[in-house]
């Protein structure tokens, strides 16, 4: 009995540790390949979109129209085939604007915010599968996108206030956009003046907000509707391919 102990135990350390590898190797990838993570990104949430999407719009037609529902021959995988293409070009333009540009200090900062909500949001699946008898690949892709974008705006946020991301007021970008700009910038310059005039939106806004919310709570709201709540999809689509293989492998070998 104690040798069987033994064993699970370290089968469970060896697929915690192979779980924080991928997760590391996910947020490297983004690091120091941008354009092929962006690229892959895009591959996977089609693909997972149309396995998703068609299983879900299979259960979800009768439940809206009974047993004369619309010809779920032509309709679902149309429909299907729509939303994960849409979800594919989104989830690799998120990628690339969240890993691409000129400042090294800073995405290797956005790398580690990236690869801390990635293993919560692992940790998450891993708990609701086993607690909950929950589908991983189904909560994670339809459920998880937008708390997972507000902890990585948190995150942003913690950055920014560690001094680690730089708020440009308006003289810097318009520096940044008439001196430090090319006329054919290349993907990394495109990139970090898109950051920068992101950071710069969400500073205003949250400067509109204040009169409203109040000085407390502008900040507060302003991480909830920042862009950087788009990066929750694509962290999403890499949780659920290392939820599901980690979920996988517990109730195969444990």
């Amino acid at each position: 009995m104690r040798g069987m102990v033994d064993v699970r135990f370290i089968v469970n350390a060896l697929i915690m540790v192979a779980e924080i590898a991928a997760v590391v190797a996910v947020a490297w990838a983004g690091l120091h390949y941008p354009l092929i993570f962006a690229a892959v990104t895009a591959l996977i949430a089609f693909a997972q979109g149309m396995l998703l999407e068609h299983a879900r719009l299979r259960h979800e037609l009768p439940f809206y129209f009974g047993s004369h529902h619309p010809n779920a021959g032509l309709l679902i995988p149309f429909v299907a085939t729509s939303s994960a293409l849409v979800r594919a070009i989104i989830g690799g333009a998120v990628a690339l604007l969240t890993f691409s540009g000129t400042d090294s200090v800073r995405l290797f900062w956005i790398a580690v915010v990236f690869g801390i909500t990635l293993y919560l949001a692992v940790w998450l699946l891993r708990g609701i599968a086993h607690r909950l008898d929950a589908k991983p690949a189904r909560w994670g892709y339809f459920r998880l996108a937008a708390p997972l974008g507000i902890i990585y705006s948190v995150g942003q946020w913690l950055l920014e206030r560690f001094g680690q991301i730089k708020t440009p007021n308006l003289t810097e970008m318009g520096r940044t956009l008439i001196f430090d700009t090319p006329t054919i910038p290349t993907v990394e310059q495109g990139s970090e003046l898109l950051f920068r005039m992101k950071l710069y939106i969400d500073s205003v806004i949250i400067t509109l907000l204040k009169p409203l919310v109040g000085t407390d709570w502008a900040p507060i709201v302003g991480i909830a509707i920042s862009v950087n709540v788009l990066t929750g999809f694509v962290i999403a689509i890499y949780a659920v391919m290392i939820g599901e293989a980690v979920v996988r492998a517990e109730n195969k070998l444990l």
